[in-house]
C-alpha cells in the first residue's frame, strides 16, 4: 500500500462528528533533502543569479530589453515540457538582444472552486494527492529547463513550496485571486526572485498596488526552514516587482488609456512604473488566438514611445488550443489541460516579428 492509499484509508475511517471536516497528517520530504537529491549545480547556480540581475536591470532602465515570460499555462507533462524548453530556448538565443525570454514552469494552478490544482498536487491527474512525487517532478524539470540556459518563471501559490523550487526559479507571478492575500505579500518580501502582482479578477489595480507597497517592506510570518521544521521568517523586503495588467471583468486593459491609469496608480504609490501586459486571460477574452493582437497593440505603444511598459507574458505551447484533463480516448500531446494555448509555430513568428518590431526603438534607449 503506498502513502496515498494510507491517507485515504484513515480519511475512510475517521469517526468525524456531526459531519465536522477532519485532518490527516501525512509526512513530507524536506526542502534540505529534496535539495540533496536534485542539487543546483555551480553553473546552474550562477545561471539563476545571472537571469536575476538582468530582470533587475531591466526594471532599472539599465538593460533595454523586453521581458518576454512565457510557456504552456501550467505543465502536467514534464516529457511535452522539456520539448517545449528546448525549441523555446534555441528561440531566446535569437532575440536574445532584444527580448529577455523566461519559461513558464507553472507547476501551481489557483482555482476558482474545484479541479486539478497543478503538477506539484495532483501529478498523476488522479486526484491522489502526491506531493512528494510531484514537488521532485516540479524540481527536476525546473533544473532541466535552467541547464538549457531558460530563467524559470513561475506563479506562486502555495506558500511553504518556495524553499523546495525558488531557489531555481528567476521571476515569480503572483495571481489576481492572491494579491489580495497578506500571506502572499509577506512571502513576496522574502523571494529572492523578480516579482509581478497581477492585477485583481476584476480589473481593478489596488489590491496589487498595495500588495508591491507591502511586499518592500519588512516582514516576519511562520512558514517551514529548510529541515521542514517551523519557523519564523524575517524577511527584508523585495524592491524588484512589478505591475501586471491581465484585463478584468469588462474587458482587457492594456490600451494606452488603461496603461497611463496603470502609470498614475504607481505614481501614487510613489512606486517605479513598470507594467508588464499579460496577452492572455480578459486581454485576450480569454480567446488564446487573439494574443497576437495584444502584442501588436503593446508592441505600437512601444514604438510610440512609452517606457512604462517592461515586458509582456504569453500563453504557448506545442499544441494551440486546450482538452480536458479526464478527456475519455487519452490526453494528446502537447496540448494544454486549462487555459488553450498558441501552437509553437504561431508562438515562434510572434516572437520574431515582435524582436524584429520593437529593435529600433530598444537599440535607441541608453543602457
Amino acid at each position: 500500500m503506498n502513502e496515498s492509499d494510507n491517507c485515504a484509508e484513515q480519511l475512510a475511517d475517521m469517526e468525524i462528528p456531526g459531519g465536522e471536516p477532519g485532518l490527516v497528517y501525512q509526512p513530507l520530504t524536506s526542502p534540505r533533502v529534496l535539495h540533496q537529491r536534485y542539487p543546483l549545480s555551480a553553473r546552474g547556480r550562477q545561471q539563476v543569479v545571472t537571469a536575476r540581475v538582468s530582470l533587475r536591470r531591466i526594471l532599472q532602465r539599465q538593460d533595454p530589453r523586453l521581458i518576454l515570460v512565457l510557456g504552456p499555462c501550467s505543465v502536467h507533462d514534464p516529457v511535452a515540457a522539456l520539448d517545449y524548453a528546448v525549441r523555446l530556448s534555441e528561440l531566446a538565443r535569437r532575440v536574445d538582444e532584444t527580448l529577455y525570454v523566461l519559461m513558464r514552469v507553472y507547476v501551481e494552478k489557483p482555482r476558482t472552486r474545484v479541479g486539478w490544482k497543478g503538477l506539484l498536487s495532483d501529478p498523476y491527474l488522479d486526484g491522489t494527492a502526491a506531493l512528494d512525487d510531484g514537488l521532485e517532478l516540479s524540481r527536476r524539470l525546473m533544473l532541466e529547463v535552467s541547464d538549457l540556459g531558460l530563467p524559470v518563471a513561475v506563479e506562486v501559490l502555495q506558500p511553504l513550496v518556495a524553499p523546495y523550487l525558488q531557489d531555481i526559479v528567476a521571476w515569480s507571478a503572483v495571481g489576481a485571486r492572491t494579491s489580495e492575500s497578506q500571506i502572499h505579500r509577506e512571502l513576496a518580501s522574502g523571494l529572492p526572485s523578480v516579482v509581478g502582482f497581477k492585477n485583481g479578477t476584476d480589473g481593478s489595480l489596488e489590491a496589487a498596488v498595495n500588495a508591491m507597497v507591502a511586499a518592500r517592506a519588512p516582514h516576519c510570518f511562520p512558514s517551514l526552514d529548510h529541515e521542514g521544521r517551523a519557523a519564523v521568517v524575517h524577511t527584508s523586503g523585495n524592491p524588484h516587482t512589478h505591475l501586471i495588467l491581465r484585463g478584468g471583468r469588462h474587458g482587457p486593459n492594456y490600451s494606452p488609456a488603461e496603461v497611463a491609469v496603470a502609470e498614475r496608480a504607481l505614481r501614487g504609490a510613489q512606486l517605479p512604473e513598470n507594467i508588464l501586459i499579460d496577452a492572455s486571460h480578459e486581454n485576450s477574452y480569454r480567446d488564446h488566438g487573439r494574443q497576437g493582437e495584444v502584442v501588436e497593440a503593446v508592441a505600437g505603444q512601444i514604438e510610440a514611445g512609452n517606457r512604462s511598459i517592461v515586458g509582456l507574458m504569453l500563453e504557448s505551447n506545442l499544441v494551440a488550443g486546450k482538452q480536458a484533463c479526464d478527456a475519455p480516448r487519452g490526453l494528446r500531446y502537447g496540448v494544454s489541460i486549462t487555459d488553450g494555448c498558441l501552437d509553437w509555430e504561431a508562438t515562434e513568428a510572434l516572437v520574431l516579428a515582435l524582436a524584429e518590431r520593437v529593435r529600433p526603438v530598444l537599440a535607441q534607449r541608453v543602457t
